[in-house]
């Protein structure tokens, strides 16, 4: 199948070098601009995911990320947030980058062109058919990510892709594609710039609502945060105060003795 590779399109601005410094960020701000909407035409697929995902997570399933480059390792980021924030532990949204670890910080050359180490990364996890994996490609051509995106469907595993290039191998090969065309970039095919902003928007969509429907927030809050420095402890006492509405003070003590504002407030009602 063809089709129109958006993200290694010609930029709309050129002689970029001739630009004044606010005449640069006035460009990148007006192409910045498009990346919201080119999202939200992607919430129907987005929905989709998060309701697959809620489905399994009751039953005790995961969520695995695979990329490489921008794309591995905003997934591992949105993975590395959910046990601080939402109190899971780390096994259960895990991001896996091609490279392994050591490529979060430098780029590990040519680890994203082998078609089966994606699927060998997600066995060591023990992966089965009640985890999802979201293999997340702007080019939507990534070999690792398309590798793993197959293995995970031959075996029975619900799959998503993210890309910014609509009907890309990743869009047609995942069970449900996350499309996000938001034209060509800024500096012409550097994917870290308005791709990478649409797939951390939609990272966050995904992770936030999933963390919402198996009820790891109560209200507006995060009630299952971990209380791992003063700052969140502070956050976490004033939640339970404002919850049972009680003394600062009173709410702390509580706190501290439950671990986590939910387990306070259940305790407290």
């Amino acid at each position: 199948m063809t089709y129109t590779k958006i993200t290694e399109s010609p930029s709309n601005h050129d002689h970029l070098e001739q630009l004044d410094t606010l005449s640069i960020l006035n460009k990148m701000n007006e192409e910045d601009q498009k990346v919201a909407i080119a999202v939200e035409k992607a919430i129907p697929h987005i929905t989709q995911l998060v309701d697959g995902l809620a489905e399994r997570f009751e039953k005790g399933g995961r969520l695995f990320y695979i990329g490489a480059g921008t794309s591995g390792r905003l997934g591992v980021l949105d993975a590395s947030e959910i046990p601080p924030t939402y109190g899971l532990p780390h096994t259960r949204v895990i991001g896996i980058i091609a490279g392994g670890d050591k490529a979060i910080r430098k780029s590990v050359e040519n680890a994203e062109d082998d078609t089966e180490q994606a699927w060998k990364d997600l066995m060591e996890h023990d992966i089965n058919e009640l985890d999802v994996v979201v293999g997340i490609a702007a080019s939507g051509t990534t070999p690792y990510v398309l590798g793993g995106i197959a293995e995970a469907k031959k075996n029975g595993l619900l799959t998503a892709g993210i890309t910014n290039n609509p009907g890309s191998p990743l869009a047609t090969s995942a069970d449900i594609p996350i499309e996000m065309n938001v034209g060509p970039e800024f500096v012409t095919g550097s994917t870290r710039m308005k791709s990478g902003t649409s797939q951390k928007l939609a990272l966050n969509m995904i992770s936030t609502a999933l963390m919402i429907r198996i009820g790891r927030v109560k209200g507006n809050k995060m009630v299952n945060m971990q209380l791992s420095n003063n700052k969140l402890v502070d956050r976490g006492a004033r939640y339970v105060a404002e919850g049972l509405q009680i003394p600062y003070e009173q709410a702390e003590l509580l706190l501290r003795k439950h671990g986590s504002v939910k387990a306070a407030i259940d305790a407290g009602v």
